[in-house]
């Protein structure tokens, strides 16, 4: 029996060299061992390459407005180890997490003395559906990596969600958008309705055809519904969103036309769920969309000088966070602070980057995935560009209060900038 959370902590950093291991062969014996939780519960099913934050967490506050009891299983976590399965939107506590733990270890001995060791994502994994069917009447699983042979892809949900889709994991998915679509389709079930976001021409091909195949109606962003007439006013985003003779007028916090497109995803999934026949009020939800929130994704920290943390963490990403600095920021002198993960296309990340910044500090943090900070440096062709091993250094020498600084090109570094300036606050 472990005793404490930093044991647990400890038996999951001596799995990380098992790395990831696509497929269900281990999650499907792991959850037979505790009965089967995932076969018990409600709940709504996100891929994508980016915007599945935001979109769950629109979902969340709407679903809890409404007056559901709300689960969210997501990663990477901004919280530790808990933080991976959010009660609403705050960590589960620590004593839940060992509980369920301790029921697991079992199970989890039993692999390891087959010699098929089950993963950290894995173990959490099969955690979140058993504190789900104890304590939740809804919970929103976000996919790790792609969807088809992703380790949450073991369960039937009441809806399917695809954010977008672009180039990320090639390693495991492909290195064409089909290959990608092809992974992240895995998740769109038999008569459960599938949600789809802007996606490229090749791409939609690949998920109407798996839809037509598993015989279930899919209903697309552009298509089937429609945002129109943004207007950014303050700290907020204005929109119309419409599907056929139905129109509601939106308003959200989060910053970026990309977040306009994550909320018209969300306010779909509730719509469909008032359609199936969940108890929603729409005016409820739109209060819920007013105050929906996500830590990390263009959040400011700090505010003399403007500090800004967003966990763009790979190119359609990065792509994103530029349009909405340059949307926002136009006039401003822009300083960034940027660390990867070595399995990422720093290189072009950071081509990208370079000319819409009047200078570039390159840093890293403890993760065995995380590139040096000379790798990053030796990549990037910045005029002005700086080199900081150790980032809580470089976040010590923003000063400049005239100036806005950025930090992003990874979650889990974002997620230790975050918890740095939150300390500091303390």
């Amino acid at each position: 029996m472990f005793q404490r959370i930093e044991q647990v902590e400890a038996f999951f950093s001596s799995r990380a060299n098992l790395g990831i291991k696509p497929g269900l062969f281990r999650m499907k014996k792991l959850l037979k061992e505790v009965g089967n939780p995932q076969d018990k519960i409600k709940a709504i099913h996100v891929a994508g390459t980016n915007g599945k934050g935001s979109t769950i967490q629109f979902i969340q506050r709407a679903l809890t407005a409404n007056g559901y009891n709300v689960g969210i299983f997501t990663s990477p976590s901004i919280y530790g180890l808990p933080g991976h399965i959010l009660d609403g939107d705050v960590p589960i506590k620590e004593q839940i997490f060992l509980s369920l733990f301790n029921r697991l270890y079992p199970a989890i001995e039993i692999l390891d003395n087959k010699k098929e060791m089950p993963t950290e994502f894995e173990i959490l994994t099969v955690i979140a559906f058993m504190y789900f069917h104890d304590s939740k009447e809804i919970a929103i699983i976000e996919t790790g990596m792609g969807g088809r042979e992703d380790t949450t892809n073991c369960f039937l949900p009441i809806l399917s969600i695809i954010t977008n889709i672009a180039k990320d994991h090639t390693h495991f998915l492909g290195g064409t958008i089909k290959e990608i679509a092809y992974h992240k389709a895995g998740i769109i079930k038999k008569d459960i309705p599938a949600i789809i976001g802007e996606v490229p021409k090749e791409a939609e091909m690949v998920l109407n055809q798996e839809a037509k195949n598993v015989q279930t109606g899919v209903y697309q962003l552009g298509k089937d519904f429609h945002y129109h007439n943004i207007i950014i006013d303050g700290n907020h985003q204005f929109f119309s969103w419409n599907r056929e003779r139905q129109q509601y007028n939106l308003s959200i916090q989060m910053q970026g036309k990309h977040q306009v497109q994550n909320a018209s995803l969300a306010f779909m999934s509730i719509y469909l769920l008032k359609q199936m026949n969940y108890s929603i009020d729409m005016n409820k939800t739109m209060e819920a969309f007013k105050i929906s929130k996500l830590p990390g994704r263009f959040e400011m920290v700090n505010i003399h000088p403007p500090v800004i943390l967003d966990g763009a963490h790979n190119i359609a990403g990065i792509e994103t966070f530029i349009d909405t600095v340059k949307a926002l920021y136009p006039n401003k002198t822009k300083h960034l602070i940027f660390a990867a993960f070595k399995d990422k296309d720093f290189s072009l990340m950071l081509e990208r980057l370079e000319t819409n910044f009047s200078s570039v500090t390159l840093t890293s943090f403890e993760h065995p995935r995380a590139a040096k900070a000379v790798e990053l440096y030796e990549v990037t062709n910045h005029k002005h560009k700086f080199l900081t091993e150790n980032w809580e250094d470089a976040i010590k020498k923003i000063t400049y209060r005239e100036h806005i600084y950025f930090i992003t090109g990874s979650l889990h570094f974002i997620s230790r900038v975050r918890e740095f300036f939150r300390n500091r606050e303390s």
